[in-house]
């Protein structure tokens, strides 16, 4: 059960996060738009409300999963330095000699 979980890929890259903000709030921003405009035409607040709520819905459908268009540019990860000796590990401030305070 567990496994299908973990087959769902969960990551997005740095470009697909400001593309999804920017659908985000472009989505919210129209859809408060068209809500104002058209619950000043019925005159309804409630119009307004029930448009905006609407537009939210939507933009997190698009925008909260990891759709592919949000994982186009994954980071090129440096590769792994290999570790010759353990001394090389200590810090250097691990290998002065620690002074005593008077």
């Amino acid at each position: 059960m567990l496994s299908i979980f973990k087959s769902i890929p969960s990551h997005m890259d740095y470009k697909g996060q400001k593309l999804s903000e920017q659908i985000f709030q472009g989505i919210i921003l129209i859809s408060a738009a068209i809500g104002f405009v058209y619950g000043l035409i019925v005159e309804q607040f409630g119009w307004t409300v029930y448009i905006v709520l609407a537009g939210f819905v939507v933009s997190c459908v698009l925008t909260l999963p990891p759709w592919p268009m949000y994982r186009k540019n994954p980071l090129s990860w440096q590769p792994l330095i290999p570790d010759i000796s353990p001394e090389s590990s200590q810090k250097p401030q691990e290998t002065l000699k620690k002074k005593k305070h008077k």
